[in-house]
């Protein structure tokens, strides 16, 4: 059994990491070097980057830091944010990002997926999906933009479709983030992962809605997902990675030790 992920998230703006609710009210947290090196210490197994204004800007995330990251980073990083085309993919890449992760720019040309993968491998794509619920519809549905809150934008493409669709595609990993809990720390949305967990054959991912050690276990315990993303309880010191591992590995899950 590969053990579970443990996975900060660093929100990027200008250059600086910013922690955000409900996707608005920015606040800088720090500098990208200085936290990447401080989660390193603390065992973290991987890091999230997401340029949250690059798809905005139709700008892609910016060289300097990416490079940067990867001359201190020994630990696997995935960098997201304006990749429209294959070519941004293979230059973010090549900055030293060891995976990239695609969001709204795949509803938009889904097959760009595929492109990535067969020249890089899956294990290089990550397709980010921002879901919600509809309670009229008693569905989950994608949203796209969310980074910013004047752009946000519904679609009409269910969640579960969505997935089954990008894994055909060659998605090597799917991070779900739930939009309802995001910022919340209510803890992640159980219902859905579950529902996701019985149709997606690749690593998955949980986001949104990390508030105590509590929901650590609970995600892996009863969605089975493969990893797990958070941003404020660790940016905040809420939660410390090489006790939060302790802790779960009290409890029966499979994790990597500090």
């Amino acid at each position: 059994m590969l053990s579970k992920r443990i996975i900060p998230c660093l929100d990027v703006k200008n250059g600086l990491v910013v922690k955000r609710f409900q996707f608005k009210n920015y606040k800088i947290i720090g500098n990208i070097l200085s936290l990447s090196n401080r989660y390193i210490k603390e065992g973290a197994d991987e890091l999230f980057f997401y340029d949250i204004s690059s798809s905005i800007k139709n700008t892609l995330v910016n060289k300097n830091w990416i490079s940067m990251v990867s001359e201190i980073i020994n630990i696997p990083f995935c960098v997201g944010g304006g990749i429209k085309n294959f070519q941004d993919a293979k230059k973010v890449l090549c900055y030293g990002a060891d995976k990239v992760s695609i969001n709204s720019y795949a509803i938009k040309n889904p097959y760009l997926i595929s492109e990535i993968a067969e020249k890089f491998g899956v294990q290089s794509v990550v397709v980010g999906i921002d879901s919600f619920y509809c309670p009229k519809e008693k569905k989950y549905f994608v949203n796209k933009y969310i980074r910013d809150k004047n752009f946000i934008k519904k679609t009409d493409l269910e969640t579960c479709f969505w997935v089954e669709k990008v894994q055909k595609l060659g998605a090597g990993e799917i991070v779900l983030n739930s939009i309802d809990q995001y910022g919340m720390k209510n803890g992640y949305d159980l219902k859905q992962l579950c529902e996701i967990r019985n149709i997606c054959k690749v690593p998955l991912i949980a986001s949104g809605g990390a508030g105590n050690i509590n929901h650590f276990y609970d995600v892996f315990k009863f969605s089975n997902v493969d990893g797990s993303l958070a941003s404020s309880v660790f940016h905040e010191k809420i939660i410390y990675i090489p006790y939060l591992k302790k802790i779960l590995f009290s409890k029966n899950i499979e994790i990597r030790k500090c």
